[in-house]
């Protein structure tokens, strides 16, 4: 394997912040010809539903007018590659879908969602599907080649590099589950963070009061206000969503 690729692997698994570790991986991916990029990983999975995308792990360099419809208005959940994700591991390149079209083996709603790609330039690119040990979870990659890039010219550079950028891209992926991720919609604040930590470790209300000099009350507050920021009902639902998210027993700074 090449040294720099040695190096950027080490870079990648040294980054301390989400941000760093991102910027790092679009200007990596852009050397190889692949300017545009969109990660996405959920840990509430039900077959083909994946859950509230404000669950999801989103990270991408495209544009809002193209991320704004694509996932305000759901439209991937009808993404030809999104499906071939959830069906498969590994990748795949974007050549599938024209193969779909021309053989008539796409839905409405997919042919929409082509429709739509093409007019933000998102045409050609190659899916890497990543592989999980939960039924539940899934995450994959969308590689984006530039405005005007022809799949054949894609294809030919993955011949070359292929392996090497399933595994950058693999690298990628595991260290993000690593990493806090602030969707400022789920965000908790240190308080409800702590308290979460400690109904984790087998605490009752009392407890948790008498350990942070807090009165019961403000620790129900804490708890209650760290659900509504999740999203869930009941306080073990928080705990799990926001392990998920690795939200809990975080370095602060």
């Amino acid at each position: 394997m090449p040294d720099a690729i040695l190096r950027y692997i080490s870079d990648m698994t040294n980054a301390g912040t989400l941000e760093e570790l991102w910027t790092m991986h679009v200007n990596k991916m852009a050397e190889y010809g692949f300017d545009r990029l969109i990660y996405g990983y959920t840990n509430f999975r039900v077959d083909y539903n994946l859950g509230d995308p404000e669950d999801f792990v989103i990270l991408s360099n495209h544009s809002r007018e193209y991320l704004d419809p694509f996932f305000g208005e759901r439209m991937f959940l009808h993404g030809p590659m999104i499906k071939w994700a959830l069906n498969n591991v590994g990748a795949c390149s974007w050549r599938l879908m024209a193969e779909l079209a021309a053989s008539d083996g796409l839905t409405k709603e997919q042919a929409d969602v082509l429709e739509f790609n093409a007019t933000q330039g998102v045409a050609t690119g190659y899916t890497i599907s990543f592989k999980t040990v939960s039924q539940r979870s899934k995450g994959a990659i969308g590689l984006t080649g530039p405005v005007g890039s022809t799949q054949d010219e894609l294809d030919a550079i993955w011949q070359e590099h292929g392996e090497a950028l399933v595994l950058m891209n693999n690298v990628l992926h595991l260290k993000i589950l690593n990493l806090p991720y602030k969707n400022p919609k789920r965000a908790l604040t240190k308080r409800q963070r702590e308290v979460l930590e400690w109904v984790s470790d087998g605490k009752t209300i009392q407890d948790i009061a008498t350990l942070m000099g807090r009165t019961s009350a403000t620790v129900e507050k804490h708890l209650r206000l760290a659900r509504e920021s999740l999203g869930v009902e009941t306080t073990p639902q928080a705990v799990l969503k926001a392990s998920f998210l690795n939200q809990m027993f975080t370095f602060e700074g």
